[in-house]
């Protein structure tokens, strides 16, 4: 076999391999990209999918020599090794296929060599590519998502993952895989590939071959070793040595492809400026279609486009007359802060027109002709009322026109809210995310004119030129994503979830936000020291279990002192081969050894120490005296807020030194909170879309769904059922519904895998229905990519198809809770919008947070009881489902007394 290349060419360099077949796929499976089409149909997702992740590497790395490599049509050698090889893949999609040839031809003329080798795969070209780059002492960089090409990694050879920035070198092959990149090969043969149809071992997953490998290092003395292995996988490995030896040989990468190129052949040139027009123009792709054809540069040129600045009355009239004749603006403001809380204006742009746009300079420390902030805001504000505004983060401008008592009530679109809304995975949300997927365009960044980190410069001293182009940008762009966006939620039947749903809601959270939470300081002050005393208390009795004093906080001392000192059997190693200390592994620890169990609780207390107790005090507001959370609407794929400084949602409430922590949030003088809670909310939606009998009648009658179960599956009269037995028939009913394996439910319940999928056939015998719905939830996300939630929300799983048997199987267990934790989150949204209606005018409550189920108000003492029931009500009557919905509610001086 042949591989020239010339070692003088780059010596010194890196060479940069693309896995272009990993590319297609992940451009073709992206939700994002998978509608896109040319005005007469042709499918043109993959073509932008695929020049998209290549003009990042290009952007990002700046390589001089690269290639990208495709899988040549036709079988390879390993079909002839195993007529089975690929046996179950499913032929090409036509969309996909279609797409082949232009995206090749895209490639090329970006400047990008492309390599095809006949009878091997891509997998195959790449790896002969590294061993002779490698051993001429070239660094290179393989781009791809692909798990096989894990065993490449070396010293001088790096995967990355554009898709996701993951950057895998030795360390992090151990990281992700828990095996080194020479033992991959025998990981995946021994694990296999349904997607290659690979056999592997029967019943052998991940950690079973991880297992194995750490103690007998190679399949081969896996294999010489056979019957040591006990049990049924003793019998599994046994059975199976020989197709164990086929699929290592079907899993090894070649190194010896007849490559007939030269590495200096791989030099990126500069874009053919006429094809990348040729091809734009055929099928619609306004970025390629848009070129200079007199140019031929290495990027794409991009049209400047020159924005007013506003400096004089006259001219802002003229604005402000053609933003009222149109009925439609964006509208965006520039701060001194990133908290709006207390945020002061420096400017405002608009933009009612596609690449028209302006900025008003109000308070630039660069210039003195500027207008007055209260003259503008008298002309602005009555305008922006009277037509439908459009922003991007729109509650953060609220949040600060709060500041000077305006309340803006047309806001109409939010386009950050409309790409969360038509598809919350495919990308981040922010702007310009948005503009590079939605527009093809490449925006000005707010560290493009203010730079980073401590010598960032205040917006106000920057330069009213740079400010206006920046700013009046960011009005245009809203403007136009809107309309990009708008489009794509019509035709996936999203508008409804955006119009009745989330963009009613920014105005409810900005007034959460705006009202805040009042905080103990004494009380943070004492628990404090209360944690402090239990930490030294804790400290003191790990030295005593140890022998010796050592740093708590340290790993690497706790290493030694578990593992070497003592003698306790390590678990999990870390990515450089070390004994794992992480918090899962001494959960299993502590159930045998009692130090595990210490350092679990001193890890535990400091967290809550430093992160609540100590750290609430210093959110606290100088001028309003309140800690003022920040909602997020675009963040959890279900549909769920997030929130943070302080994050809300994750203060604990398993232990009682973290239930402490609610008692610090209390209510003014005069004043209690009271807080409401759904109960069982995701089980009793579980009852309505499975309509599963046993389910529905345990929640119509009243019948407490936890003792039904244990009931069943511990085969215990209801009346009979203990404490204990609740608690566990708890974790299966929510353990099920997540999509826990018989092994997760072992692990939590503390029994063997046998024993816990036994309680999982005896619950889905008592729940047929249960089971039918979930199989039928993963069959639809599989063939579909996405689920529904009752009202409608699309949620998408771009992984559920994933080659990687541990990647499909996380979406997998994500697709079965999706429909209840989305529809769970659709309905507490809806009771929002409804309290928020119902508390208009009423100066006698307020509601001042939502976590998870629950809402928390404050509310006037001689009128809290009257207004729990409303709340109640109008919370319980929301949706109509075939189960009723319950809510709980307590009223107390601080939030643990009304939780």
């Amino acid at each position: 076999m042949t591989v020239l290349i010339k070692t003088h060419v780059i010596m010194n360099k890196t060479l940069y391999l693309v896995d272009g077949s990993s590319y297609l796929f992940r451009a073709f499976f992206s939700p994002g990209l998978n509608r896109l089409k040319s005005e007469d149909g042709h499918p043109t997702g993959v073509m932008y999918g695929v020049t998209n992740m290549l003009q990042r590497m290009l952007d990002e790395y700046g390589p001089e020599y690269m290639v990208v490599v495709f899988d040549a049509k036709g079988k390879t050698f390993r079909h002839d090794m195993y007529a089975e090889y690929k046996a179950n893949r499913p032929p090409m999609p036509d969309e996909l296929r279609m797409q082949l040839q232009p995206t090749k031809d895209l490639v090329e003329a970006m400047g990008i060599p492309i390599l095809e080798v006949p009878h091997v795969e891509a997998d195959d070209v790449i790896g002969t590519l590294v061993k002779k780059a490698e051993t001429l002492g070239i660094e290179t960089l393989v781009s791809t998502s692909d798990k096989d090409l894990a065993q490449l990694v070396s010293d001088h050879v790096t995967l990355v993952n554009t898709m996701s920035d993951y950057v895998m070198d030795e360390a992090g092959v151990m990281e992700k895989f828990g095996v080194r990149p020479d033992q991959i090969i025998d990981y995946l043969a021994l694990i296999g590939d349904s997607s290659d149809n690979i056999p592997g071992v029967n019943k052998v997953g991940p950690k079973t071959a991880v297992k194995w490998l750490q103690e007998y290092e190679t399949v081969d003395n896996i294999i010489a070793h056979a019957d040591d292995f006990k049990g049924k996988v003793g019998e599994y490995l046994r059975a199976g040595i020989d197709q164990l030896k086929l699929s290592r040989e079907l899993v090894v990468i070649k190194k010896d492809c007849e490559v007939d190129y030269q590495v200096g052949d791989f030099k990126l040139s500069n874009r053919n400026i006429s094809a990348l027009s040729q091809i734009g123009k055929k099928f619609g792709m306004k970025r390629f279609a848009e070129l200079d054809e007199a140019k031929d540069a290495p990027k794409t040129p991009q049209k400047q486009i020159e924005y007013t600045c506003i400096q004089d009355m006259a001219t802002l009239q003229q604005w402000l007359d053609k933003i009222k004749s149109k009925g439609l603006v964006a509208f965006d403001l520039e701060t001194d802060s990133l908290n709006p809380i207390g945020a002061n204006i420096i400017g405002m742009s608009f933009s009612c027109e596609e690449e028209q746009a302006a900025y008003i300079p109000i308070a630039h420390e660069t210039s003195e002709d500027q207008l007055d902030l209260t003259t503008v805001l008298n002309a602005v504000v009555p305008v922006l009322q009277a037509v439908d505004v459009i922003g991007q983060h729109f509650k953060y401008d609220l949040n600060v026109l709060s500041n000077y008592g305006i309340n803006i009530t047309s806001q109409k679109f939010d386009t950050m809210l409309e790409s969360y809304v038509f598809n919350a995975s495919v990308t981040r949300h922010d702007m310009d995310s948005l503009a590079a997927l939605y527009l093809d365009k490449k925006t000005v960044k707010y560290e493009d004119i203010c730079g980073k980190g401590a010598k960032q410069t205040p917006f106000a001293q920057v330069s009213i030129a740079d400010a206006t182009h920046y700013a009046a940008e960011d009005a245009d762009i809203t403007f136009q994503l809107h309309h990009a966006l708008w489009q794509q939620l019509k035709e996936t039947d999203q508008r409804a979830i955006f119009t009745d749903l989330e963009m009613p809601l920014v105005a409810c959270l900005a007034g959460m936000e705006q009202t805040g939470v009042l905080i103990d300081r004494v009380e943070l002050a004492r628990q404090s020291k209360h944690l402090e005393l239990c930490m030294n208390k804790l400290t003191l009795q790990a030295y005593d279990l140890a022998g010796k004093e050592f740093n708590l906080g340290s790993p690497k001392q706790l290493q030694v002192i578990l593992f070497e000192e003592q003698g306790i059997p390590v678990l999990k190693k870390t990515a450089t081969g070390q004994a794992s200390t992480a918090e899962d592994v001494l959960q299993d620890l502590s159930a045998d050894y009692e130090l595990p169990a210490v350092i679990l609780e001193y890890r535990s207390l400091s967290k809550l120490k430093s992160t609540y107790t100590d750290k609430l005090p210093l959110e606290i507001n100088a001028k309003t005296g309140r800690v003022h959370t920040s909602y997020h609407q675009a963040v959890a794929i279900t549909g769920r807020l997030s929130s943070s400084n302080p994050n809300l949602q994750n203060i604990p409430i398993r232990t009682e030194e973290g239930r402490k922590v609610r008692k610090a949030f209390i209510a003014p003088e005069g004043w209690l909170l009271m807080a409401a809670d759904y109960s069982q909310i995701e089980l009793r939606i579980m009852a309505h879309l499975s309509q599963d009998e046993n389910l529905l009648n345990a929640f119509n009658q009243g019948v407490d769904v936890h003792s039904q179960t244990a009931s069943q599956v511990f085969d215990t009269p209801l009346d009979e059922v203990s404490g204990e037995q609740r608690r566990a028939a708890k974790a299966i009913n929510f353990g099920l519904m997540y999509g826990m394996s018989a092994f997760g439910l072992g692990k939590q319940l503390h029994i063997g895998r046998k024993e816990a999928s036994n309680y999982m056939k005896q619950y889905f015998a008592q729940y047929p229905k249960v089971k039918g719905f979930i199989d039928s939830v993963k069959t639809q996300a599989a063939e579909q990519g996405y689920l529904d939630t009752l009202f409608g929300r699309r949620l998408y799983f771009p992984e559920i198809n994933n080659r990687n048997a541990r990647v499909r199987a996380g979406a997998e267990r994500a697709a079965i809770n999706a429909p209840m934790q989305g529809t769970a989150a659709d309905i507490i949204k809806k009771a929002m919008l409804a309290i928020h209606d119902e508390l208009k005018g009423a100066d006698d409550i307020k509601v001042i947070m939502q976590v998870h189920d629950e809402l928390v108000f404050e509310v006037k003492q001689e009128v809290a009881e009257q207004w729990a029931h409303k709340v109640k009500s109008i919370m319980e009557q929301v949706v109509k489902l075939d189960v009723p919905l319950v809510v709980d509610y307590g009223i107390g001086e601080n939030w643990d007394e009304a939780h």
